[in-house]
């Protein structure tokens, strides 16, 4: 056991130093995490060990004689492409290879030419003398906010092959529950669409050729034969108003979306409508708790994790109440304070925090959350695909029958009236 000399700060911002005992220096850091301390350093012996959080954004050696700037377009990647290389890369550090040497090996052998440009991006800028995280904070498109602070906090601690390998079973995590939500969906959209396409068969292919029967008869016909006749004949003439509308729509969506305003209402609205809004809900609390139970555990300082955290949300909504709560963690209150005034985290979120927090276990208490969100997400999921399976075939039967009605109601009608007379 042996005594380490730490300076840190608080959550209120205040700079604090003291004395603490530990095994070795990660241990210390540890253990200075666990009390919720932004770390600037650790020393033993005199020997400082600076494991300070920087900003997200470049270092000072930035860019700077790097041949980044030779690159004209921003390199990018995908998840999968991701998560792979981060699995890779924290193999190989864990190995004893050097970062350079890593990356070159990872840009040869990359499959693709948006990956192999990202590597050679970074290894052109670690050759100028950039840090890891400044080089990857160069390539947006492939390596976001979270990952580029994550990285950050790993190059302070020294455990940068532990915090590739939470970065990757974070990101891992997060695709598959996109991909459980759109296989899930895949079904009800082809399904409908199909019933949308059999419907505009039989009310512009069908429906018409009876309409010269029934002319012929020149019977009385009933009412619902007349609108079905009605809606078919508007359908045959004044089509493309269909698509206008529907293009319309999509693009006062799309314009509502941008604005700030029309952004908030959408993802208010996202969150109260019936039977989507509870499972929006969760989507939304799972990516938060994942997402802050990650970057707190990595060592992330506690004000950068809230920004990114309010910035990955997925909802307007939530990313309000998380910069509102930002703003109190600043003036020193309990993170769980303003979340427990507003209406959108449960009761059970904020107390499980609340008690993080007062333990010391914050991280370990949000993958919980995270953990039995994700296992509600996938049961909402797979309780709504089996309810809109028979509301579809429902759907899909009284339009049939409708149609099918309005057709040989005249023809039954004129029947009835033949064997009456």
């Amino acid at each position: 056991m042996a005594n380490f000399q730490y300076a840190a700060k608080d959550k209120s911002g205040k700079t604090v130093q003291g004395t603490i005992q530990a095994n070795d220096r990660n241990e210390a850091v540890n253990q200075l995490r666990g009390r919720e301390l932004i770390i600037l350093k650790v020393e033993e012996g005199g020997k400082a060990a600076k494991v300070e959080a920087k900003a997200s954004g470049p270092s000072s050696g930035g860019r700077g004689g790097g041949l980044g700037g030779l690159f004209s377009k921003k390199p990018s990647a995908t998840k999968t492409e991701l998560v792979i290389f981060t699995r890779q890369l924290s193999t190989m550090i864990s190995a004893g290879i050097s970062l350079m040497e890593a990356i070159e090996v990872l840009a040869e052998q990359a499959e693709t030419p948006g990956m192999k440009a990202t590597c050679k991006r970074l290894a052109s800028d670690l050759r100028g003398g950039s840090d890891l995280s400044a080089a990857m904070s160069s390539c947006p498109k492939a390596f976001s906010p979270l990952y580029v602070s994550m990285v950050t906090a790993g190059e302070a601690s020294g455990q940068m092959d532990v915090i590739l390998q939470r970065l990757a079973d974070y990101v891992e995590a997060s695709e598959e529950l996109k991909r459980e939500i759109r296989s899930a969906m895949t079904y009800p959209v082809i399904s409908l669409v199909l019933v949308l396409s059999i419907t505009a068969f039989l009310m512009i292919g069908v429906v018409p050729g009876f309409k010269e029967v029934f002319d012929g008869l020149g019977a009385e016909l009933p009412a619902l034969t007349k609108t079905t006749l009605a809606i078919s004949d508007w359908l045959r003439t004044k089509w493309y108003l269909v698509f206008v509308g529907m293009a319309g729509l999509v693009a006062g969506f799309m314009v509502l979306k941008k604005t700030p305003k029309g952004a908030l209402l959408l993802d208010h609205v996202a969150l109260k409508v019936p039977v989507f809004g509870p499972l929006t809900r969760k989507v939304c609390l799972a990516r938060f708790s994942r997402t802050f139970s990650t970057l707190v555990r990595s060592g992330v300082p506690i004000m950068a994790t809230l920004d990114i955290v309010a910035a990955t949300a997925g909802n307007q909504v939530i990313s309000d109440v998380v910069l509102a709560s930002r703003d109190s963690v600043r003036n020193g209150n309990m993170l769980s304070e303003p979340l427990s005034k507003s209406k959108v985290f449960p009761p059970m979120v904020v107390r499980m925090i609340a008690i993080g927090e007062k333990s010391g276990a914050l991280e370990a208490l949000l993958e919980k959350i995270a953990e039995f969100y994700d296992s509600q997400v996938k049961a909402a999921i797979k309780a709504l695909t089996s309810l809109i399976e028979p509301l579809l075939i429902c759907f899909m039967g009284g339009i049939v029958g409708v149609v099918i009605l309005s057709v040989f109601l005249p023809i039954l009608n004129i029947i009835g009236e033949l064997s009456a007379k």
